[in-house]
Order: C-alpha cells, then structure tokens, then sequence
C-alpha cells in the first residue's frame, strides 16, 4: 500500500494509486448544505486534500478525466448533475506571509490573487471569450474583470479558500508589536482583506459566482469581517460531517488488518496491538456535540501507516514533527491569566472542562486585549485541536477533554517547559527516569522532586496542593512516548489509576519495565509535624508514622487493584507497582509492591 503521507493533491493521489480514504459519498450532502460553506478543522487535518478533491469534481476542464480520477470511487457511482460543470478557482492564504509592514502583507495578498487569476486564465484560455486583465497593484479590479469574462459563458465560478484564518493565527500566535493594527488595518473597516471578502459576497450575488467553499481551523476572522462576508453557513459542527476529514477506527482496523496480512508471517507487529496503540495515541477526536463516533488524526495516522509498510515497524516517536505549530498554541494559552490552570484542569481527568457552549465569534481583538474566561480559552483549545468534544453535561453544558495521547504530551511538555528549567536539574532527569525505567529505583526520581521540583510548583500560584501536584510533579517528569504508553487517570474496572506507563507494544524487546504509580497526599498539619521537622527525619522513621502508614496502605491497596486489570488488559508479565505519598510539598515516600 502506498500512503500519501503529506500530500493534498487529489489527481496526484490517484493517478498514482495512492491509498485513499473515500469520503466522495459526501459531496451529495455538501451541495445540498449551501453555496457558501465554512468548515473548520485543526491543522493537518485533511482540509486541503479536501479542497483539492472537489476542485477536480467540479472542474469542467476534467470532464474527460472523470472516470479516472471518480470511478471506482462512491460518487462515480452516482455522480450528481453538478460534476465538471465549474470554472474553479483556489486562493490560499497559507501561501501570504503575514509578516513585514502593512504595504508588504497587502502587496503579497494583491500578488497571490493575481497569480492564481492568471493560472486560471491560461488553464481555461480556450473556455475564456476574451481575455481577463490582470491589474499589478489592484487584485479586486483583476477579479472584476474575471467575473465579466465569466458572464459570457453558460458556467458559473466555485471559489475554494484554504486557511483563510491563516493571517489571523499567525498574528495570535507571535503576537509581536504591531501584529494587531496591521491585522485591522486589513481585516476592518475597508482594509484589503474585508474588501476581498466582500467582494466574494457581491460575486456571490449574481455576479457569476455560484458556490464557495472555505477551510480554516479558527472562526476568528469571520467575527471580524461579519459585515463583509456574512453570508457564509457554517458546517464544522453538523454531525453529518462530524467525519469528513479524520478516521474512523472501523477503516483504520482495516488498514491495519491489511498492512499486516501483507507483511507475512514474519512481521515483528500484529494488527490488534498497533489498533490499539493507535487508539491510545491518535483517537479521541468529536467535532460534533452529535456525534457518536471519535475519530482519529488522518494525518498522524498516515504517518503511522507508512513507517508499517516502509519499514515494518511504529514510528520511533509517535507525534509526527509537522504538528509541533500546535505548541505554540498552548504557549499562548499558557501564559493568559488562568491559562496555565486550564491546563492543569484539562490533565486532570476527563469531564473537568465544562462550558456553557463553544464560543465560535470571536476577533483577534478579542483574542489579544479582551478579559480571556475558561469558555473562551477552552473553545480556542477546541479549534486547535488540542481538545474535543465530549458530549452534553446533565446541566446541557458542552464537556469537553484532551483527545488522545499525542495531545496529552503537547500538555504535559508545556508545563515542564515552564518548571523543569527553574530546577536547574534537567540534565539529571535521564539518569532518575532511567533508573526507575530500567531498575524500578524511583529514590533518585523522588530526590529530584523533593530537592528541586517541589520547590518550583509551591511557589508558583495555584489554588491545589494535594494528590494533584505530587502527580503532576511525576507525570510532567516521566512522560515520554518513545517508550511509553504513559496514561494519567487511566480507567480500569476498578476506578482510575492515577498514572500507568505500559511499554509500547513495539518496544518490549528493549529492557524497560511497566510501571504504576497511586499517589496520596498528607498535608503537614494532619501529620502533626512542621516542615523542618519533616526534612530532618529519616524516610524510614516517617514510613512509620501512623498518619503515614494509613496513606500507604491506602495508596497500595488501590495499586494491587488496579494493576491486577492492567496486568490482564495488556498481558503484563512484570508490572513494577508503587504506593507514593507526598507529605506536604516536602518530602515523598513510597512502597513498592
């Protein structure tokens, strides 16, 4: 099988006879959903390919091509009396850099409709009755006259838009001065990028243009342009194409299932084992409050099934680099008043993130200068796909939670950038995650934490000092996918482990042990001792104490329980247990099972 790992190219693709996912049943729906569509996805979610395959459906100049790029595919089956029937023309505004003075971004933006105007017109020179002019400085005046040229044809225009919020991210996500008044400048009151906007409105109002189709991964800009394009109907949140771009598990088992039959029966991986390292790290993904179904990242997916067919084994790290934009992401949120704790929350456990609804108008300038609540932090976490739908509250509140493990590490990564440098310790953390890893010593881990890491989450302003912070302190330490499966608030049968590191599949032949820790918390003034009295003793006498041994016992109760699931969910043969207590942000003790 040949995967198209980063390529959007839809005619490529298939005259290539690269794999491809067939979600062409959808476009019956999609005419009938409106002219002007909106569909939001977060990046590298497929949105492009999907331009791209409506922009050789539609396209009249491949009329002849329609057998071969749709016929074995749903909608070559039943075509619907719009295919090749369009002149189609593509904007990208990935492609327009959002940086320099004002003058620079709107040169580039005149220069990219420009450009993509007379590659139409040399595309469809022998459709066109006359000429387009192309005008250097004035882009709007190039698509006047394409409009004009279009008239005198029985077809009418479909415009594609992709990222057409790319500017707008880009401001949010460098915010460096400046980057607010060149955004209005373009984006309000009669700035270029409005103006372009509503021009498509007109266009769209008898002009010739017919049908738009507009991809991006925020609504942001949209707020800001109402008056400009208000016309537009959003579709990212219909259930019905809750799986328009993304996997189900379903095709995924039967990518795998077929990958591994082709592989023989020498292959060092089976079908079940990858879908469920899968599961755990690319699934989780609902962008409907309808939907029934998560879905999986087609992007780290295709990453995933191409090292199985090149090279016969998972990814060495299963967070493909191409998404690592999606950091500074939660960089941005992080450092937002509250943004850090939204954070902490999300990590937490599932069904900690409640929200009235998701916030879906917002501007940059709301996103810049305006008071920043958990809705609204939340809903742009949303977007960015660093978290998901997950159903209705008793209270009718939208839940929402981190989708998998591959985001989870995005978290986790944040927030030891933000402490472990204050440590002056990172260097060691290799040897004590190794230690425990490798020999199941958790005493030099614990020493860090207590001599370094203890110290930076104390001081920082949070409103928790409990069995949170003592795994918080373990699980930003020890997460790592190049071996891990590592899983916070894992569930069993039983309740929820607080933190399971289960050995990936594909990694068992290395000498790395599975691990489960179960952390309690005992505050100072329940044990009855000051801070100092705590650091001098030993922690064999503290092991001892009543208050101690009680919060053990109960901390290893709860590990045997737990860990006798996962020893059967995964067919462990020597999981190393652990029973931990914090005693205040001072010292920890632990009892290995």
């Amino acid at each position: 099988m040949h995967f198209p790992y980063g390529l959007s190219d839809f005619g490529k693709l298939r005259a290539q006879d690269y794999w491809y996912l067939d979600r062409t049943d959808r476009i019956p729906a999609l005419e009938a959903a409106g002219d002007q569509l909106i569909f939001l996805r977060p990046r590298r979610f497929g949105k492009s390919l999907l331009l791209s395959m409506l922009e050789h459906y539609y396209d009249l100049n491949r009329a002849e091509q329609f057998g071969e790029l749709f016929g074995n595919l749903a909608i070559g089956r039943e075509p619907t009396a719009l295919h090749n029937q369009y002149f189609v023309l593509k904007w990208d505004f990935s492609l327009i850099p959002a940086h320099g003075e004002i003058a620079d971004i709107e040169d580039a933006v005149h220069r990219h409709i420009n450009d993509r105007i007379t590659a139409f017109q040399h595309r469809y020179a022998s459709q066109l009755p006359r000429p387009i002019s192309i005008t250097p400085e004035h882009a709007i005046s190039s698509w006047e006259s394409l409009l004009s040229s279009l008239s005198q044809t029985p077809h009418k225009l479909y415009l594609l838009i992709d990222e057409y919020d790319n500017f707008a991210n880009e401001v949010l996500m460098a915010a460096r001065p400046g980057s607010q008044d060149r955004y209005q400048t373009l984006l309000q009151g009669e700035g270029l990028l409005k103006t372009v906007f509503k021009s498509v409105k007109a266009a769209a109002g008898g002009l010739g243009l017919d049908r738009v189709f507009i991809t991006g991964v925020s609504p942001v800009v949209m707020s800001d342009m109402t008056s400009g394009y208000n016309v537009g109907e959003d579709i990212y949140l219909l259930s019905q194409f809750n799986d328009l771009c993304g996997f189900t598990e379903a095709e995924v088992a039967t990518v795998l299932n077929q990958l591994a039959g082709e592989s023989g029966e020498g292959g060092d991986w089976s079908a079940p084992a990858a879908l469920e390292t899968m599961r755990t790290f690319y699934n989780g993904y609902r962008f409907s409050e309808a939907a029934e179904e998560s879905l999986y990242n087609p992007t780290l997916s295709l990453y995933f099934f191409k090292a199985l067919a090149t090279q016969g084994q998972y990814p060495r790290r299963m967070l493909d680099e191409n998404l690592a934009m999606d950091r500074n992401k939660l960089m941005y949120i992080a450092q937002l008043p509250q943004g850090e704790d939204l954070l902490i929350e999300a990590l937490s456990g599932d069904d900690r993130i409640l929200i009235p609804e998701l916030v879906q108008r917002f501007g940059v300038a709301d996103v810049l200068a305006a008071v920043k609540d958990q809705p609204f932090m939340a809903s742009l976490l949303y977007f960015f796909g660093i978290l998901t739908l997950n159903g209705l509250s008793a209270f009718d509140e939208c839940r929402l939670r981190i989708p998998n493990l591959v985001a989870r590490g995005l978290y986790v990564e944040r927030l030891r950038e933000c402490w472990l440098p204050s440590t002056g310790r990172s260097r060691d953390l290799q040897d004590v995650v190794r230690a425990l890893g490798q020999h199941g010593d958790l005493a030099p881990l614990c020493d860090l934490i207590e001599q370094s890491y203890f110290r930076v989450l104390s001081n920082r302003d949070y409103r928790w000092s409990n069995e949170l912070l003592v795994k918080f302190a373990f699980l930003t330490l020890l997460f790592d996918d190049r071996l891990y499966m590592a899983v916070s608030e894992l569930e069993t049968e039983r309740g929820y482990a607080d933190l399971a590191l289960i050995v990936r599949p594909d990694k068992r032949r290395f000498q790395a042990l599975d691990l489960l820790l179960e952390f309690k918390y005992l505050s100072l003034k329940d044990l009855g001792l000051s801070g100092e009295q705590v650091r001098e003793q030993s922690r064999e006498a503290l092991a001892e104490r009543p208050a101690v041994k009680a919060k053990l016992d109960e901390a290893e109760a709860q590990a045997r329980d737990y860990g006798d699931t996962l020893i059967e969910r995964h067919g462990l043969k020597d999981l190393r247990a652990f029973a931990v207590v914090a005693l205040g942000v001072e010292r920890v003790l632990w009892r290995r099972l």
